[in-house]
């Protein structure tokens, strides 16, 4: 139908009006706007008339409210096409994006001189519109209920939630639309617009949020396309005819607005493209090859756009071939479970097999994954085709059991769909324990384009895997879509990094610095590594020195059926499976990243000036008598063959080969170090030279199968001694004194515990802690002698011992502790560091031998002086005893006024006892039973808690006479603690010869 144009005179009077009304025509199933008055410019506040015009021809929709869109749509269609009267209620908002205005429009038709059919429209402006229910005018709740009527009418021609155009009403006006442009000159294109992941969206964010996405892509769509030219066909899915120009500009810039719009939760966008260059092919069959092209592309995770062509075509007789046959390919077993090696770098064993599936189809022949893994993807059937491969790897672990092979895990592949079609974690689980295969036998591969999609949901699905004991890898790292938040928020196992990485090493050192880079952060991580793509010698090696765990390529075999790899083991061609109880051993090996120094200092960490000309470092393995490289970087290559005069290997050699100087010096350390563990500083003086090297030792893992020990060392610096002995030198003989050292961090309370060795000063540090003063004290507490308790906790504390240091440079304080049952004098003296104010050195010495001979000297200095005076004063007494009530170790003041000798050693232990003993031969016979009886630790105690003194009488028959004798005990409180004394007095009676003697 051709357009109707009013001469000018009627034109400008019909312009001119003050009344707001426009006269439409319908044409081609649109509706076209041919006459707007000036008083429905000032209605809506359009600037001039050239703007409403614009307005209405592209979307007179654009500010209308967006419940309402739908409901004038339904009306206006109708009433263009049947007939009848228009009038209707709805909310808008002026071209001046002001509030939003409840306008009234009422339309007739009639019919020009012509025999034109047009339509007239009047507007009235009734009030402005406020959403709170309490608005009580009459006015206004009329006109809500007006539109909520109306809002209730059922809608066909136009979609409800976005007010877009339905199929069935688009498919009218693009057949219409696109017979103009062809006429025109043009060339029509049908865009099928796919928002991806909408079913995940409305679970995270709930449904509302999700109609809310869909309102606003729809508002996308009509800025670039107009109202009419669209439509929402179900759920996600959006269509549009337009010109091919500039359609790729226009497709760009949705992309860009939509990502601006919804910031971080932007769903990707795929769109099809079907040029219609003719009229020979139907609306609904070029929107039908619209979405093929937009479904080829469903396993893109990013906005993107697909034409439809040819080879497309092809592609889909291919999908539904795939389709329409994957159950009788699983039954039938045209599909075939391929197995390539993931191989441990440390020592060459293959540690996993990763399964792949390979389709070899009576008809189609050989299809590789990429024919066919996407397609069932797509149709949501790829969870068949992967609970077949664990079936597959389930059969095969039973093969290799059989023909007494190492199990080693096996990994599986899963698609995003997998999660969606069955409770994939549930299905895994029955098929391993109905089997009763270990759980850890089998590993779950994920892409992290699977989790981006929706992270929560799939986080939750890596942990119930986890939980239940199978390992999860995340396959393609950096393949284009990685984000280091990822690994942060997921726990995983290992990262399998892509190719690309060492297929880019030949383009220059970014890629090695990159991959260097993430090798050191997926180890600080706690997660292994595999690298895939590994197809050169020199590939291996660097990957082995910058810490990679397992490496998967080409350089080691293709991937093969079960029949083959058994094949080769059968000719003795196989790589070989590692040990299952050696795993771990060889884990902790390979994640240390020989260009980091991360295992020296912990958490602490020392930089090279240059990053590949890093510090030398090397791991050593050792048996009984031999020792070998496991790996090292290129920087200890160099330094070794410049440095020694002849090098260890890969292979082991026997400890006696090695030159009699490293014997006796690194070799020496390096096996302490890997018999005791812990941590070793060496100064090793090379021969015939004044150079000393600087190393550092430790013992990283120990084989629990064959028993060998690996020791990591790191050559920390290289010096000259021809200025004579070096600082550290002395340091290390002073240290000898000294069974724990603590370097202390007096701002933080963090320390390290070392151990000096007396032998040849080395220092092995054994513990890290915190809170150094209050742990200190809390465990020296368990230790220490009780009298010196008190005195200790008050001398003991932080701001003593740094005013003491800040006042007189050095700290010190001795006190006993308790060691195999007896006490032992300790000195503890702290010392600052001199170029170094936040740290102190604390020692502790073991003093028990000059501190009790001191005490002995002054004991008997001052016994002698106590011994005179009793003496003087006690004629009776024969002998008086101190005894420690600890360990009963005693002392005698010989008094032995009256002559008599009981024959007693002067000092000794176990003072109970020996009076037993010795009473056998001094106590007359008659007595000695009931002494043995009265004489008991605990009962003289008890007696003197109560009592206050012990006491008994007995006969003691010495040099052939027979006297009377009391012994009398009693408890003093000494400097060092609570002492039994006891004293042995004659009683006043005539001796009387001893017949018996």
């Amino acid at each position: 139908m051709e357009r109707y144009e009013f001469n000018k005179e009627s034109r400008e009077l019909l312009e001119s009006s003050v009344i707001p009304f426009a006269i439409y025509q319908f044409i081609d199933k649109r509706v076209v706007a041919l006459i707007i008055s000036n008083g429905f410019c000032k209605l809506f506040h359009f600037k001039d008339k050239s703007q409403a015009y614009k307005a209405m021809d592209n979307n007179m929709y654009c500010t209308t409210y967006p419940s309402d869109i739908a409901r004038i749509s339904e009306a206006a269609y109708r009433f263009a096409s049947v007939g009848g009267k228009y009038d209707i209620v709805y909310r808008t908002k002026r071209a001046d994006g002001g509030d939003y205005i409840m306008v009234h429009a009422i339309g007739e038709h009639f019919t020009t001189d012509t025999g034109v059919k047009l339509a007239q429209v009047w507007y009235t402006d009734e009030c402005a519109y406020y959403s709170d229910d309490a608005n009580t005018d009459e006015l206004k709740r009329v006109l809500k209920d007006s539109i909520k009527r109306g809002r209730s009418m059922k809608t066909g021609m136009y979609d409800h939630l976005t007010g877009l155009p339905t199929m069935t009403c688009f498919f009218e006006m693009a057949e219409a639309g696109c017979k103009r442009i062809l006429k025109d000159g043009g060339i029509p294109a049908i865009l099928f617009f796919d928002l991806s992941g909408m079913k995940s969206f409305n679970r995270r964010h709930g449904f509302v949020e999700g109609d809310n996405q869909l309102i606003a892509f729809a508002r996308l769509l009509e800025r670039h396309f107009t109202n009419g030219n669209c439509s929402r066909f179900v759920q996600d899915h959006f269509v549009v005819y337009t010109e091919k120009d500039s359609v790729e500009e226009k497709i760009q810039a949705i992309f860009d607005e939509w990502k601006e719009c919804c910031h971080m939760q932007a769903l990707p966008v795929r769109v099809g493209v079907f040029i219609k260059d003719s009229n020979d092919v139907d609306i609904i069959t070029a929107s039908d090859n619209a979405k093929v092209a937009s479904d080829m592309i469903r396993n893109t995770f990013v906005s993107c756009v697909r034409y439809y062509n040819q080879e497309l075509q092809e592609d889909m007789e291919k999908r539904d071939y795939i389709i329409s046959n994957i159950d009788r390919a699983i039954s039938e077993k045209w599909i075939k479970v391929y197995y390539q090696p993931i191989v441990r770098a440390v020592n060459g064993k293959v540690c996993d097999e990763e399964a792949l599936a390979r389709w070899i189809d009576p008809v189609k022949g050989f299809m590789s994954p990429a024919d066919f893994i996407g397609v069932l993807e797509e149709a949501h059937l790829i969870y068949k085709l992967d609970l077949y491969v664990v079936d597959q790897i389930i059969e095969k672990l039973s093969v290799i059991k059989e023909a007494g092979l190492f199990a080693v895990p096996q990994s599986v592949n899963l698609s995003r769909s997998d999660f969606e079609e069955c409770d994939i974690v549930d299905e895994i689980l029955k098929r391993v324990d109905k089997a009763g295969i270990d759980h850890s036998l089998l590993t779950i591969e994920i892409t992290e384009s699977m989790v981006a999609a929706d992270f929560e949901y799939m986080r939750s699905q890596v942990n119930r895997f986890r939980e239940l004991g199978f390992q999860v890898w995340m396959d393609d790292f950096g393949s284009g879509y990685s984000s280091l938040d990822v690994l942060q928020d997921l726990d995983l196992d290992l990262i399998k990094f892509d190719m690309r990485f060492l297929q880019q090493m030949e383009d220059g050192v970014n890629s090695k610095v990159i991959l260097t880079e993430l090798m050191r952060m997926a180890t600080a991580l706690g997660l292994e590594t595999v690298c895939e793509g590994v197809e050169t010698k020199e590939h291996v090696e660097f990957l082995s020195e910058i810490g990679c765990c397992k490496l998967q390529g080409y350089y080691y075999t293709k991937p093969l059926p079960l029949e083959q790899i058994l094949e080769r083991y059968e000719q003795g061609r196989q790589i070989g499976f590692e040990n299952p109880d050696e795993t771990s051993y060889y884990d902790t090996l390979g994640s240390i990243n020989l260009y980091d120094l991360d295992w020296v200092v912990g958490s602490d960490s020392i930089k090279a000036d240059n990053f590949f000309d890093s510090i030398p470092m090397v791991i050593m393995e050792l048996t009984d008598d031999a020792v070998r490289i496991v790996r090292s970087n290129s920087t200890y290559k160099e330094f070794s063959d410049r440095s020694f005069e002849r090098n260890v290997g890969k292979e082991f050699e026997k400890f006696n080969t090695i030159p009699e100087h490293h014997q006796k010096n690194f070799l020496s350390y390096m096996i302490q170090c890997a018999n005791n563990g812990g941590r070793v500083s060496v100064d090793e003086r090379l021969p015939n030279s004044n150079t000393t090297i600087h190393t550092f030792m430790k013992r990283v893992a120990v084989n629990p199968v064959r028993g060998t020990k690996s020791v990591a060392v790191a050559v920390l610096a290289v010096t000259d001694d021809t200025e004579g002995i070096t600082y550290a030198s002395i340091a290390n003989s002073l240290a000898g004194d000294y069974f724990s050292l603590y370097y202390v961090n007096v701002k933080t309370d963090e320390y390290i515990r070392y151990s000096p060795d007396r032998t040849n000063g080395m220092a092995d540090e054994k513990q890290r802690g915190k809170n150094f003063f209050k742990e200190g004290c809390k465990e020296s507490l368990k230790l220490l002698y009780k009298s010196d308790r008190a005195v200790f906790v008050e001398s003991f504390t932080k701001d003593k011992i740094l005013k003491e240091l800040a006042e007189q440079g050095r700290f010190a304080m001795t006190y006993r502790i308790i060691k195999n049952g007896k006490p032992e004098y300790v000195s503890m003296k702290a010392m600052p560091m001199s170029d170094d104010t936040d740290h102190i050195i604390v020692g502790l010495s073991n003093v028990d031998s000059q501190m009790k001979q001191r005490e002995t000297l002054e004991r008997l200095k001052r016994e002698q002086i106590v011994s005179t005076r009793l003496g003087a004063l006690v004629a009776n007494y024969i002998c008086i005893y101190t005894v420690n009530l600890e360990d009963e170790t005693y002392f005698e003041f010989g008094l032995n006024s009256g002559g008599h000798n009981l024959g007693f050693r002067k000092e000794g232990a176990g003072f109970f006892n020996r009076c037993l003993e010795e009473g056998k031969r001094i106590i007359h016979k008659d007595d000695y039973d009931a002494f043995v009886k009265a004489f008991n630790k605990n009962k003289i105690l008890r007696t003197i808690k109560k009592d206050g003194v012990y006491t008994i009488t007995y006969r003691i028959s010495m040099y052939g006479k027979t006297f009377l004798a009391t012994l009398r005990a009693a408890i003093v409180n000494e400097s060092d603690g609570d002492k039994l004394i006891v004293g042995l007095y004659k009683e006043d009676k005539i001796e009387e010869e001893n017949e018996d003697l």
